[in-house]
């Protein structure tokens, strides 16, 4: 998912001359794996990817251990940042590939995992990747960050691009490269919330929604649920309900071809309702340059209904919003994504 994006990507492959490749997941590929995989023929790293597409020079440096404060053993502390920082200097622009892979983040119980409980401690980037990160972006030079993790990240530092591409599989660097060099657009949704401050959630043992999962949120978020960015733009002109059928138009109005999600929500304004919107449809869509269409999306009956303090399940709104657009119909949302959504 392109979660932030100032200007940087797509690269050019012909007006940029050299790249930068740094960072502790740019050649690993546990960083494609993620848990519970198989062998595969053949891996391409993030670094294999780039240098594969890309034809003039191609820069490469580990920077540091993944969360420990050296490479190597013998090494004293912060043994690859010099040369981290000399990369960056040499380059027109950084991909600085981090985050976690399947020895920080596992399920509880896993032997080969850092952290006994199989879980990481915190939102947080480790350490050496924190001070990895503030010192590159002090270079001076475009960053984009291609962060590698099954779960969210809070970054106290904002690069000026954010790809965060999970653990894209044995192909995931062919498929990185795509997005970075403008071949593809990307167009992934999140599927959860990205929350800033765990100190803000309550216990995992409160079974409590208040201030968890899009439907009950109020604030301490990062990125929204169905938030993500494309290098194109489409915009929603209208939409309509009859009989069970959504009625949405959109519009191209980017450069080129585009593909994007259109997603429905609907608000109840019964007392027994969640306190936000619902995800109601989704429908992906692909526009060429300026082309309109009018979507026909199903709304499931079971989309107007919610549960009681009983538990009962039943229709008790007489008043319903339906909202179409990019993201959800959330300030931060639309502020992040640069639109708006329509309502009827």
């Amino acid at each position: 998912m392109l979660l932030r994006n100032q200007g940087v990507l797509p690269l050019s492959r012909t007006q940029c001359e050299t790249i930068a490749v740094i960072g502790p997941n740019s050649n690993s590929r546990l960083a494609l794996e993620g848990n519970y995989c198989g062998m595969a023929k053949r891996y391409v790293t993030f670094l294999d990817g780039i240098q594969d597409v890309f034809p003039s020079r191609v820069l490469y440096s580990e920077s540091c251990h993944l969360y420990r404060d050296r490479t190597t053993n013998l090494a004293q502390a912060g043994d690859r940042e010099a040369e981290a920082i000399t990369v960056a200097e040499c380059a027109d622009v950084v991909v600085l590939c981090l985050g976690l892979d399947a020895t920080i983040e596992g399920e509880e119980g896993d032997t080969g995992n850092e952290f006994s409980a199989g879980d990481k401690p915190d939102l947080l980037l480790p350490q050496p990747q924190r001070e990895l990160l503030k010192k590159i972006m002090a270079v001076g030079k475009p960053v984009a960050v291609v962060m590698a993790a099954g779960s969210a990240i809070h970054l106290e530092e904002q690069p000026d691009t954010l790809l965060h591409v999970w653990y894209p599989g044995a192909q995931g660097g062919k498929a990185l490269a795509s997005i970075l060099f403008g071949m593809v657009s990307p167009s992934g949704k999140l599927l959860i919330t990205f929350y800033s401050f765990t100190e803000k959630l309550s216990d995992a043992t409160d079974y409590a929604m208040q201030g968890r999962t899009y439907r009950y949120v109020q604030d301490n978020v990062d990125y929204p649920f169905g938030f993500g960015l494309t290098y194109g733009k489409i915009v929603y002109t209208a939409v309509g309900y009859y009989k069970g059928v959504a009625y949405v138009t959109v519009k191209n109005v980017g450069d080129w071809q585009n593909t994007e999600v259109v997603q429905l929500y609907l608000k109840d304004n019964s007392p027994q309702a969640v306190p936000n919107h619902s995800l109601c449809g989704f429908q992906r869509v692909t526009l060429r340059y300026a082309e309109t269409v009018v979507l026909e999306i199903s709304v499931a009956a079971r989309s107007f209904t919610a549960v009681d303090t009983d538990g009962t399940r039943a229709v008790f709104g007489t008043m319903f919003t339906l909202y179409a657009g990019v993201c959800q119909p959330d300030p931060l949302s639309e502020a992040l994504s640069g639109t708006t959504c329509v309502s009827c």
